[in-house]
């Protein structure tokens, strides 16, 4: 159900929001813009772009404006404000996201401009030259990951990979996990629990990090490895009490417990793994090849770390998920789709992206690009050689298009923290969960029609 040529998209289509999430749209639904003046446009063309203002830094916009000859307007990356301009028939030109999570849920609401035909006639992006994790920006009208391209990766990981470091599992006599096999989720939680340290009831060192890129997509990815899937067959409906769900949940709840890592019941002082793993109070980090930007940042600590292949269930498939490939699409509406498309290019095949391979935050989205990963000394080599083997193992994990990716964490992270704490069983977790999502997902999908 497509809104009509020319019409504003209806609102009715994005009102399954967390109340969190609008919340905190809300705050900062003034935003701000980044701009910078430059030399006088080629053609005074100009586009508006919504991003992180990290994400596009005033370097790079005057680099656009000298090399494309296209004035950018960056404003802050913010759910709420998107959603106005969408239905005020002003969006912007090009707009982050998440292809793990965003592609199917704008794809779905017609909203995202369909990217096969300037793929098609592109010299810089050749179909051909993207590397699979790409397919999450796919959407055929019911599955992700087959269909046309609604946007693009910037670069990606795979993100059940772990890093680990050499020195501390010295210290604390536990083996190494292997560099080529995959160990268990139950070997690296048992590695975990030797790992860890503790002085005073305080963790100074955590045993381990695994809580993805947030437990919506988490949960998706462990019961995917699992054997299972945490939607119906239609995607409409999340169901918690399938064997393989369970098995995910239960899996985590463990991990919580036993407090050896970062969870909602024992938060992070640092908000995030990286800073924690490069000070050397993190054993392993459940977080892809991306972090090796950071890593590499420190060679003392490049040089005792290592990545290893994401873990498996007993008995459960191989997988190795991206659970980001975060990148850029285009809203339908969008005003100058020709000067959109260059800035694209320009972005995801041109300077800003060789700059991005280089510094080894994260895959690049082009394979043709690849053989620019860091691996001049031979830590990187050894990391490389282990990031090239798994990507033989990458597969897409479909997700649901009738929730919003914060909507679904929101609603996780109120349930949970009372079964990490043992005041809830198991069964009465599950319960809640499918009763809370289901409704939400039911909602969304009476939107989607």
């Amino acid at each position: 159900m497509h809104s009509q040529a020319g019409a504003p998209v209806s609102r009715r289509r994005f009102v399954a929001l967390s109340a969190a999430g609008a919340a905190a749209g809300a705050a900062s639904l003034s935003g701000c813009a980044l701009q910078v003046a430059g030399a006088a446009t080629g053609g005074g063309e100009s586009i508006t772009m919504m991003a992180k203002l990290d994400d596009v830094s005033a370097d790079l916009i005057r680099q656009a404006q000298k090399e494309l000859g296209i004035k950018i307007t960056v404003v802050q990356d913010d759910i709420t404000r998107l959603i106005s301009m969408l239905t005020s028939g002003n969006p912007p030109d090009l707009v982050r996201g998440v292809g793990a999570l965003d592609a199917p849920y704008f794809a779905a609401r017609g909203v995202a401009e369909n990217l096969d035909p300037y793929f098609a006639r592109s010299t810089v992006l050749k179909v051909d030259d993207l590397a699979p994790a790409n397919d999450l920006w796919r959407y055929d009208g019911r599955t992700q990951g087959k269909g046309p391209r609604y946007g693009m990766a910037k670069d990606f990981s795979q993100d059940a990979m772990f890093w680990y470091n050499t020195a501390l599992f010295d210290k604390a006599g536990v083996d190494y996990p292997s560099e080529t096999e995959p160990i268990t989720f139950e070997e690296w939680l048992d590695s975990a629990r030797r790992l860890v340290q503790r002085k005073n009831g305080q963790t100074t060192v955590y045993g381990g990090s695994y809580n993805g890129l947030g437990l919506g997509i988490l949960f998706t990815n462990l019961t995917a490895a699992a054997g299972g899937s945490l939607f119906s067959e239609d995607f409409s409906r999340v169901d918690f009490t399938t064997p393989e769900a369970r098995r995910a949940l239960t899996w985590y709840l463990d991990y919580a417990r036993t407090k050896v890592g970062p969870s909602l019941i024992q938060p992070n002082p640092d908000a995030w793994d990286g800073p924690t793993y490069v000070a050397d109070r993190m054993a392993m980090s459940g977080a892809g090849y991306w972090l090796g930007g950071m890593i590499n940042a420190e060679p003392k600590v490049a040089e005792v770390s290592r990545l290893a292949p994401a873990p498996v269930f007993r008995g459960g498939p191989r997988l190795s998920s991206c659970q980001g490939a975060t990148g850029m699409w285009m809203p339908k509406k969008a005003r100058d789709k020709d000067a959109a498309w260059r800035v694209f290019e320009w972005f995801f095949g041109e300077a800003p992206a060789k700059a991005r391979a280089e510094g080894g935050w994260g895959i690049p989205s082009l394979k043709s690009l690849q053989p620019l990963m860091p691996h001049k000394e031979d830590y990187q080599k050894r990391v490389l050689k282990v990031q090239e083997a798994e990507l033989k193992h990458f597969s897409v994990t479909p997700f649901t298009p009738y929730i919003k990716w914060d909507a679904l964490e929101a609603l996780i992270n109120q349930v949970i923290p009372a079964a990490m704490n043992g005041r809830i069983s198991v069964d009465t977790l599950v319960g809640r969960l499918n009763s809370v999502v289901n409704e939400q997902m039911k909602r969304g999908k009476e939107q989607v029609g």
